[in-house]
């Protein structure tokens, strides 16, 4: 049997735009370079399972797999997800029968059978989260990208999940309305990022964190300015922690293995 120190992750992160994979050591260092490529619409679940066979495939052996999707994932189940129910992607016409295809979908159990290995399934900004936390108090992850993601744990725990990006936070958006891409590339990077920073101030009392982690493709984009203005309890932190959380989240505190699957 391989130790759990020696194991190797196959670590996928499923985005709106494109799908990344890498295969990591306990630590997180990579086995070779990343890949990815752009997420395929209409993007049924069994088209999933066989994009991320191929990348497997395209990859060295891994022990173990851990994938980071959008929406609202439990126990490896999909209970909702934004993109993946679109005829062509983000903001894109909800195709009825997609939802109803994914809606209660175990992907975990899915991806188990056609893999052959354990498989942890959990909501992406989560496994972003356990690439970057200390495991000290409550720290909280926010992710933006297509949309906003989040996380938060406790003492390295992961907490049930929030989907923050729903809530409204104008009379007429959504936060992912009102932060996702489709608004930065409208703003432009400083307008946009004077929106980051209304949404920091407004979740700080609501969750009272000991440490924000700032993630996401479009992380990078926050003006300097806004960076100082964040706090001293928040960090900006690399995109890549997409990938190494996926080995990470393993070894979290008594990390719930209900919501991974075992061939």
């Amino acid at each position: 049997m391989v130790s759990s120190e020696s194991q190797r992750t196959l670590s996928v992160d499923c985005g709106g735009g494109g799908i990344k994979a890498a295969v990591l050591d306990s630590a997180g260092t990579a086995h070779g370079a990343p890949v990815r490529v752009p997420t395929p619409y209409p993007l049924p679940p069994q088209l999933l399972i066989d994009t991320i066979g191929d990348l497997a495939r395209s990859l060295a052996p891994a022990d173990r797999v851990s994938v980071g999707m959008p929406g609202m994932i439990r126990n490896g189940v999909v209970i909702h997800t934004p993109h993946y129910i679109t005829r062509s992607g983000p903001r894109s016409k909800v195709e009825p029968a997609l939802r109803d295809a994914w809606s209660g979908f175990d992907l975990a159990a899915a991806l188990s059978s056609s893999l052959s290995k354990p498989v942890i399934v959990l909501n992406d900004a989560e496994i972003h989260g356990a690439g970057v936390i200390a495991q000290v108090g409550l720290e909280l992850v926010l992710t933006f990208g297509t949309g906003l993601g989040s996380a938060h744990f406790h003492g390295g725990r992961l907490a049930p999940h929030l989907e923050i990006s729903h809530a409204p936070i104008t009379r007429q958006n959504t936060y992912d309305e009102y932060i996702g891409e489709p608004e930065r590339r409208r703003l432009g990077d400083a307008l946009w990022s004077r929106r980051v920073l209304r949404v920091v101030e407004g979740l700080r009392p609501v969750f009272l964190w000991d440490r924000l982690y700032v993630g996401g493709g479009n992380s990078r984009r926050i003006t300097p300015t806004v960076v100082d203005r964040l706090g001293d309890d928040v960090v900006i932190v690399p995109n890549s922690a997409a990938l190494v959380g996926g080995a990470r989240v393993w070894s979290l505190p008594r990390f719930d293995q209900s919501s991974s699957r075992r061939p």
